[in-house]
């Protein structure tokens, strides 16, 4: 057993792994002075593994300083079960993007946080929509709490016990926090301005697994149109988000979908 009550150690392969996790944090960068100082070691300690890693392809060298190429985020998308979810995915965020002129978004939970895992732009002159393999706020979002709501307590609390916010998310409020997922599970779905960004309205269906719980949501940041352009009310899109979300939850194995009378065990 080591200090950490582990049978077995990999100290250069934890090194490796430090500093990768580090620099999800640090999307600007580090310069191999501040990996150092961030992890307690030496440049001398780390200095081997950082220059094995940009080999490798895991990080790149910018000036001074070493960023996260997206290298893990296309070996992500390489593990089956995701690049099954969003195969099946962008047909219909497509199809949806056209009918409702809007963007979409799929989202997953990655350990404490909610991944961008596809997305499809509005094919409207304007539109907004957020870049593929962003971490977005768990708790603070309509997708990160459409993930929370359709989840069994134990799976919730493991959720939020690993919580790690993003920059500039909002301070967790349990107590509302709890009567949020109450009523996301009562009506099936989120719908919340934007706490991020002015204007928008954020909508977001879950999609299950076979299991019964959440394993992605199917989001839009809708934004109005105050002009003459006839478009789909939020309402309408709506209804084309819960359809769309049906057919991926059919498609992962789950012939269940959420409604007044029949929901998901949780």
């Amino acid at each position: 057993m080591n200090d950490n009550g582990t049978r077995y150690s990999a100290p250069a392969l934890e090194k490796g792994l430090d500093i990768i996790e580090l620099l999800t944090d640090h999307p600007e960068g580090l310069s191999l002075a501040e990996l150092a100082k961030e992890l307690g070691r030496t440049t001398a300690e780390i200095f081997r593994m950082v220059v094995t890693l940009e080999t490798r392809g895991y990080l790149l060298a910018i000036g001074d300083r070493y960023v996260l190429s997206l290298l893990l985020f296309q070996l992500a998308h390489r593990h089956q079960p995701v690049r099954s979810l969003v195969s099946a995915a962008l047909p219909l965020m497509t199809q949806l993007a056209k009918q409702a002129g809007q963007s979409f978004h799929l989202c997953v939970y990655q350990k404490g946080r909610v991944l961008i895992a596809a997305g499809v732009e509005s094919p409207e002159r304007w539109g907004f929509s957020l870049k593929v393999g962003t971490l977005i706020g768990l708790t603070d979002t309509a997708s990160g709490q459409v993930l929370l709501a359709f989840q069994e307590e134990p799976q919730r609390v493991e959720m939020l016990e690993l919580h790690i916010p993003v920059d500039g998310e909002l301070e967790v409020n349990p107590p509302q926090l709890a009567k949020d997922l109450a009523q996301i599970r009562k009506h099936g779905n989120a719908r919340m301005p934007s706490r991020q960004v002015k204007g928008v309205k954020n909508l977001a269906y879950p999609v299950f697994g076979r299991d019964g719980h959440a394993i992605a949501t199917l989001t839009t940041p809708y934004i109005e149109r105050i002009d003459n352009a006839e478009v789909p009310s939020m309402a309408e899109v709506g209804d084309m988000m819960k359809d769309a979300a049906q057919t991926l939850t059919a498609l992962m194995g789950f012939n269940v979908y959420w409604d007044s009378a029949t929901q998901p065990s949780r």
